[in-house]
């Protein structure tokens, strides 16, 4: 009976260390992950069809848009208040261009030649 409560006590405080390493303190990956603000809706310049004016070229909005996250894109610039970001594999010149306007959805522009 002795050794029976004996093992119960130790699987016991075995179980309460090897969960006690698996609870969180709520800081987690924050502060480390990238997260880039946007607003409820695309400027309406962007739903209009005008153009982004980025390295002496004008890029135009496509019909698409893409899925990523913020950590596969950064901002390169800024155009009439919105933030113009890159692919972080794309090099230049840049085949594409984005505006964020949603969690993990960018608008996509291309050069006018490009469409």
């Amino acid at each position: 009976m002795i050794r029976r409560t004996s093992t119960t006590i130790v699987c016991m405080i075995g179980l309460m260390i090897a969960l006690s390493g698996c609870s969180s303190n709520g800081v987690g990956n924050r502060g480390n992950v990238p997260s880039y603000a946007f607003g409820n809706m695309e400027a309406e310049w962007i739903r209009n069809g005008e153009p982004v004016e980025f390295e002496g070229q004008m890029w135009y909005p496509a019909d698409g848009i893409e899925s990523l996250t913020d950590m596969e894109v950064y901002p390169i610039s800024e155009y009439r208040g919105v933030k113009i970001f890159v692919d972080k594999t794309d090099v230049r010149p840049f085949d594409r261009v984005y505006t964020k306007f949603g969690v993990n959805k960018y608008r996509y522009f291309k050069p006018r030649s490009a469409l």
